[in-house]
């Protein structure tokens, strides 16, 4: 089976990288094509081919520049076009980064999947009918929740081509360092994160530590102000993987009081891959995997008071805390990459 997976964005490398690898494994012959990735070092490939064909200008010279848009704008036909000239027996889109453009200019020219990562993007989510449109031309597309399958439902997806494959975890096993009080909240700082919530949350527990470790996307001022007089520590910027691993390391718990606009967290997955226990809104499908492994709390939507209440009884209750880590470890063997890897190639097979 040769698989021709794309991130033309490079939005998640990690993701792309464990995924073709898990493929490779398999026994498919697997192809990433995408972009330079503008923040690091992304993987290196680990039995699978990656080629950077998509923005080769704006990818690499503007940064967070506001100038960065219009140049990728003007590469991105480029790309597709490049990206319409390769063979393969299917195709797997990762993102549509500017689908106003797609659903002018790209059809797939193989059979094809679509992986719906974030249902449907905050900057066009009220444009349902573009998405519908888009969606409509796979064969097959892919989920990570049974909430993310319900919405595209709702949204005039054809039922028989909505797939749900959970989201792996991304396993590490850091070195335990934690000092039974330490509140990580982790991840690219964006106000749909809920920063301000896990803050006051953290200053409601009492005898509890915040740790804030993320590349901040907006301004990070109100936030420090907000946390005065609480015990925060403050990593902030594109973190190494071994500054990732020591975050876990040094977390009791890890929060995720996310507001509505994510279906599945690649953060919340990297917590229970490390055996961190994760307490999290009811938001999207993020609560689903928690629930299912018993791997920390889950309260409702905005409600600070709850998520404090749950942070106070993780850190209070060692009975408790163990029995969510262990949650956390269960996850970590069942939400494999091999497992996903099997559940795509299968799924693969039901076009090609």
């Amino acid at each position: 089976m040769r698989v021709l997976l794309a991130d033309p964005p490079a939005f998640t490398p990690p993701y792309d990288h464990e995924l073709a690898s898990a493929l490779a494994r398999a026994g498919a012959d697997v192809e990433l094509v995408t972009s330079h990735f503008r923040f690091g070092e992304a993987p290196a490939p680990d039995g699978y081919r990656r080629r950077e064909l998509f923005y080769p200008l704006s990818s690499r010279v503007f940064g967070r520049s506001r100038l960065r848009l219009p140049f990728k704008a003007a590469e991105h036909p480029l790309g597709l076009r490049t990206l319409h000239r390769l063979d393969a027996d299917v195709l797997h889109m990762q993102w549509l980064p500017a689908p106003e453009l797609d659903a002018l200019l790209f059809r797939p020219h193989l059979p094809s999947v679509f992986t719906a990562h974030d249902l449907l993007p905050r900057r066009t989510a009220h444009r349902s009918g573009l998405w519908r449109r888009l969606f409509a031309r796979f064969d097959r597309i892919v989920v990570h929740s049974e909430n993310g399958r319900e919405t595209l439902r709702r949204l005039g997806v054809d039922t028989g081509k909505l797939r749900v494959i959970p989201h792996p975890v991304f396993p590490s096993n850091p070195e335990r360092r934690d000092d039974g009080k330490t509140v990580l909240a982790f991840g690219m700082i964006r106000p749909y994160k809920g920063l301000g919530d896990a803050i006051e949350a953290v200053r409601r527990a009492g005898h509890a530590r915040l740790l804030v470790a993320g590349d901040p996307l907006e301004p990070i001022e109100p936030y420090r102000a907000a946390a005065a007089g609480i015990d925060v520590e403050w990593r902030l910027g594109y973190l190494a993987r071994a500054e990732i691993e020591r975050a876990f390391g040094d977390a009791t718990v890890a929060v995720f009081p996310y507001r509505p606009e994510l279906d599945q967290s690649g953060a919340l997955l990297q917590a229970l891959g490390a055996g961190v226990p994760a307490i999290a809104y009811d938001v999207g499908g993020i609560a689903e995997p928690i629930k299912q492994f018993d791997a920390g709390r889950v309260v409702l939507p905005g409600d600070v008071a709850a998520l404090s209440l749950a942070v106070r009884e993780l850190l209070s209750d060692h009975d408790a805390l163990e029995a969510a880590r262990a949650g956390a470890r269960r996850a970590r063997e069942e939400l494999t990459w091999d497992a996903s890897a099997a559940a795509h190639l299968e799924l693969y097979g039901e076009i090609a």
